[in-house]
């Protein structure tokens, strides 16, 4: 038996309340179970309940023991003295709330079907990777809808979350923010911690100050990076003097990275860091305010121009420092913007959303990903095999916060397929 069990026959109120009645023998009448709570404090607040006489509106507390009340030391709590019923599967000890009263219990272990018990255990007991794989096929397409809908969401919570947390550290700049929510994601997973790093030692008002010449922001995110070499190249040379010159300026030197933090091993040329870096400071060169700038795409084609940047004629014609390509190097690719809207932009507007408490962000979020190419990775592809392909990001995004944050966690009450199944298999 385990306390998310309990939380799902509690919500949907999944057990016979056929002469309903507390352990000390008073009726009990359910009129509503209240609302599942996500932070600290009881399980379930605003429930609303007829007592013997009495009608009660408070809290509800689930455990598996009645015990483990006194075990998380709610007693010394103030905030449990709301509940007004305690939900337990056996009642094994009276509880008192910190005033002395006792708090009322239903027991529920001889109230549940056998049935709903068995298919629980049965669905996260499952060793397959996504516990529900075999019985999928019976979940209508509403339901897959609805559950990728909830866990798209949570996921666009979950980052705009990690950005609101960045805005507060850089005292609410939303244009330093970006600057290091965007240069991370410049960094494509294999790299992004060397970027978060790189983008937090040089402020982004430093490199406003020198936006107007490329070379300028070359030298500092280059010479910062410790990617500058000992090249005799004439520009190297120039970007060498130039970092001599900033470093000193701004005191920078002491923050700088060393190159075996870069990786380039088992990258294709065109993910090196030091690409994405020219990229990067093509960007940061081209446009002064971004964040005001990508508030106001309200098209994906918008964003695709805005981002949509050439690298230095050096950078055209180099890989790494001293290495000529054969070839002229791209600029950003169609599927280096496509990541870059789902994984920087889309939460971006779901962080400004939430902070403006405006849903006007949040929709272009969840639009935005709805019109562009759904990803292709190991765990699209593992949904795929189960006959549930994605069609676009909002596909794909629903589907990976599925697999990481439901099934891998065997969270399958709080998802909607999960529960289904519970109750009909």
């Amino acid at each position: 038996m385990t306390e998310a069990f309990l939380h799902y026959l509690w919500q949907f109120q999944y057990f016979d309340k056929k002469d309903l009645a507390t352990s000390d023998g008073e009726a009990l009448s359910i009129r509503t179970p209240g609302f599942y709570n996500t932070h600290a404090g009881p399980d379930f607040s605003q429930a609303k309940l007829t007592i013997g006489a009495l009608e009660w509106v408070g809290s509800v507390e689930i455990h598996v023991k009645a015990s483990e009340w006194t075990q998380h030391k709610h007693q010394q709590d103030q905030a449990y003295d709301t509940v007004v019923l305690h939900v337990v599967w056996k009642n094994d000890k009276d509880i008192l709330r910190s005033d002395g009263t006792r708090i009322p219990t239903l027991e529920l272990q001889h109230r549940v079907e056998e049935k709903l018990l068995l298919n629980y255990t049965k669905l996260v007991q499952q060793s397959a990777p996504i516990p529900c794989a075999d019985s999928l096929h019976q979940v209508s397409s509403i339901l897959k809808l609805s559950s990728l809908e909830r866990a798209l969401t949570q996921r666009l919570e979950t980052k705009a979350s990690s950005i609101l947390a960045t805005f507060k550290k850089n005292n609410n700049d939303w244009e330093e923010t970006v600057y290091q929510v965007l240069g991370r994601n410049f960094g494509f997973k294999v790299n992004s911690d060397a970027f978060q790093q790189l983008t937090e030692a040089i402020p982004y008002k430093t490199i406003l100050k020198h936006a107007d010449k490329l070379h300028q922001v070359e030298a500092l995110l280059f010479g910062m990076a410790g990617l500058l070499d000992a090249s005799k190249e004439e520009y190297i040379i120039l970007l060498r003097k130039e970092y001599a010159l900033l470093s000193t300026k701004y005191s920078l030197a002491k923050k700088s990275l060393s190159k075996s933090q870069w990786r380039f091993l088992r990258l294709r040329p065109a993910n090196f860091p030091t690409l994405r870096l020219a990229q990067f400071a093509s960007l940061l060169s081209q446009h002064k305010h971004l964040f005001s700038q990508l508030i106001a795409c309200e098209s994906i084609q918008e964003l695709r121009q805005l981002l949509s940047v050439t690298q230095s004629s050096y950078w055209q014609q180099h890989y790494q420092i001293g290495k000529s390509s054969k070839k002229v190097i791209p600029s950003l690719g169609e599927e280096a913007l496509t990541n870059i809207i789902i994984n920087t932009v889309a939460p971006l507007l779901a962080a400004y959303s939430i902070h403006k408490d405006e849903t006007l962000w949040m929709d272009r979020a969840v639009e935005f990903l709805s019109k562009l190419p759904a990803e292709n990775n190991a765990i699209t592809r593992e949904w795929a095999s189960l006959q549930w392909k994605a069609s676009s990001a909002f596909d794909s995004q629903g589907l990976i916060e599925l697999k990481n944050n439901f099934c891998a966690k065997r969270l399958c009450l709080s998802c909607s397929i999960g529960a289904n199944l519970v109750r009909s298999l």
